[in-house]
């Protein structure tokens, strides 16, 4: 779980063949450790390999499966780009954005670009997305300021855009989309409730 709460930007550092990424970082390493998640712009992936300053270098690797790269914008990704990068919550630390399970919901894009970010997203996702809502772009916590139809704006604060990839997002780039999960379970039950 994760909460949208953007530790820090990393880079691309190289790769980006057969869905493995190097990317450099700082903040994300203390504590790492082969095996653990990190989120890379909202999608949780499983950390391969590590480089800590010891060895000259501060990078770790990860993998993502086709069907990942499918599905979000990571396929995107090229040496020198930023990446959102946060590590998952521990049960002792602050809950700053809202809960996040790391799977990317679907690919939106980019119609207006920060601080009054609007995104476009697949007309099946737009029923998740209300007004005063919870929503992560790109793997950041943000709350819904308005919808209509299949886009939705949100305000992004300039500590955010500097901070994060957010204010590089131009018109029409793709940017992952994560609904607030609880508007997808309480649809599920009403569903089974309809069905008995």
């Amino acid at each position: 779980m994760f909460t949208g709460i953007v530790e820090e930007m990393g880079w691309v550092r190289a790769g980006v063949e057969g869905g493995r990424f190097q990317i450099d970082a700082h903040v994300v390493l203390d504590g790492l450790a082969v095996g653990d998640s990190v989120a890379h712009n909202g999608c949780c992936l499983t950390v391969v390999e590590i480089r800590h300053p010891e060895a000259g270098e501060r990078w770790y690797a990860v993998e993502a499966v086709p069907e990942t790269l499918s599905r979000t914008n990571l396929d995107d990704l090229r040496p020198g780009d930023p990446v959102n990068l946060e590590r998952p919550v521990r049960l002792v630390d602050r809950l700053g954005g809202h809960l996040l399970q790391g799977h990317v919901d679907a690919v939106g894009e980019v119609v207006d670009p920060a601080p009054d970010l609007r995104i476009r997203v697949p007309a099946h996702l737009a029923r998740y997305i209300v007004e005063k809502g919870s929503i992560a772009v790109d793997g950041c916590s943000l709350t819904v300021v308005s919808v209509d139809g299949d886009t939705f704006t949100v305000a992004v604060i300039p500590h955010t855009a500097k901070a994060t990839t957010l204010g590089r997002r131009k018109v029409g780039e793709r940017v992952n989309v994560e609904v607030d999960v609880l508007a997808k379970y309480v649809e599920s039950l009403m569903d089974e409730r309809d069905r008995t």
